[in-house]
């Protein structure tokens, strides 16, 4: 940080002011943007209902921008250097709304941020009168001329409204170039006051997710175990996450008289960081399921694909096309990876031998089972394990059947 020297009996100058300011400014901008980037980041500002409005808080937020776009007093404007600049607000915003006037219709309105930085306070100057130092000149050379006394740095907030369309077919408007949009407020037909349920942040609002004393260190903040397909939504403040999958395991088949059936292939394993995203996306989470067991006269199936959108894939095991229903002392084959930073496939199934069915395969990191011994076949473990093949009884001509698969499995960290 620079610091301004003044000698005693020096004649201060205006400058000496105005350097001390400016860079104490520079200083804390770079500060911001060591801790906090050079995006966008609020702070504060909550919303609130306030009757047919709402009330947008205190608070700040921080935004690239340049030195000085104008001249700062007698400094010179430096429109070249960018710097984080932080606007404050100490007093809440309020914002008015209407509600459509057509029924069964509703509106959404949003409300979107940016720094604002103006000149302000203009009031008339006493100046030195060096002809008649006992009488100051009123403004400049005695003009008498109002002149702005600060540079204010301000959050400008703004209501933007949709048009009214059909209740759930509203539209939210887009967040104009250079703004961050912060909520999104819905509001009926005949509707006479905002609740608290009306007003959504926006997923790609820049709200500072933790503050210091909630950050800890690694890269372990939260976990979320998926045994069912369906979504993930990517938490505010988070933009990479690590992925690990397991395809489903193989169901064995039934063992036939003479015959015990091999053991089934695991499912494939993956694992990958993602970087990249944004904050309330939605990715797609399949999770396979672990293969059915066989019967007599009835195939096993083989275990489904664990997915991650289209990031990474683990497959389940395959049926070896060489085993049968009459013969099935072929065990399963692994299911293969990939899309990960590290994709390994599941282990194969072990062929039925002297009345006792296969080993079921192991999934990497995950499940894999015992030999079935000379009785039915053991499940596969969970996550991805393959089944056990079935044996054929002390007496080798017993039939028993197969076992399913362990299912697949899903885990996000972030």
């Amino acid at each position: 940080m620079d610091r301004n020297l003044v000698y005693p009996g020096s004649i201060p100058l205006d400058s000496d002011l105005l350097s001390l300011n400016r860079n104490a400014m520079v200083a804390l901008g770079a500060l911001a943007q060591a801790v906090l980037g050079s995006g966008v980041v609020a702070d504060g500002l909550a919303c609130t209902p306030n009757g047919m409005g709402v009330a947008v808080g205190p608070g700040s937020i921080t935004q690239l921008s340049v030195v000085d776009a104008l001249a700062y007093g007698s400094l010179s404007a430096d429109a070249a250097s960018p710097l984080v600049k932080m606007g404050i607000n100490l007093a809440a915003t309020n914002f008015a709304l209407a509600a459509p006037t057509t029924s069964g219709q509703s509106i959404n309105y949003l409300i979107q941020a940016a720094l604002q930085e103006a000149d302000t306070g203009a009031v008339v100057l006493p100046y030195y009168n060096a002809a008649n130092p006992a009488q100051a000149f009123a403004g400049p050379n005695n003009a008498g001329t109002a002149q702005n006394t600060q540079r204010a740095q301000r959050v400008q907030l703004q209501l933007k409204a949709g048009a009214p369309a059909s209740t759930g077919s509203q539209s939210t408007p887009p967040v104009d170039n250079g703004w961050a949009g912060l909520y999104v407020i819905t509001v009926a037909f005949g509707q006479a006051s905002v609740s608290a349920g009306n007003i959504v942040t926006l997923p790609t609002a820049p709200f500072a997710a933790f503050k210091l004393p909630q950050l800890r260190p690694g890269f372990a903040s939260g976990v979320q175990g998926f045994t069912a397909s369906g979504g993930f939504t990517v938490p505010a403040g988070v933009s990479q996450i690590e992925v690990e999958a397991w395809g489903g395991g193989g169901g064995s088949y039934a063992s036939t008289s003479g015959n015990p059936a091999g053991g089934a292939g695991a499912g494939g394993y993956v694992r990958k960081r993602i970087t990249g995203l944004t904050p309330g996306q939605v990715i797609a989470v399949t999770v396979g399921a672990g293969g059915n067991a066989g019967a007599t006269g009835t195939a096993p199936t083989a275990g489904g694909a664990s997915s991650f959108g289209s990031f990474l894939t683990a497959n389940g095991d395959f049926l070896n096309p060489i085993a049968t229903l009459a013969i099935p002392l072929h065990g399963g084959i692994g299911g293969a990876a990939s899309g990960g930073d590290i994709n390994i496939s599941g282990g194969d199934g072990n062929w039925g031998f002297a009345n006792n069915g296969g080993m079921g395969g192991n999934a990497p990191n995950g499940g894999g089972v015992r030999n079935a011994g000379g009785v039915a076949g053991n499940p596969g473990a969970f996550p991805g394990g393959g089944a056990s093949g079935a044996g054929t009884g002390a007496n080798s001509t017993t039939a028993f059947p197969g076992a399913a698969g362990g299912a697949g499995f899903v885990v996000v960290r972030w």
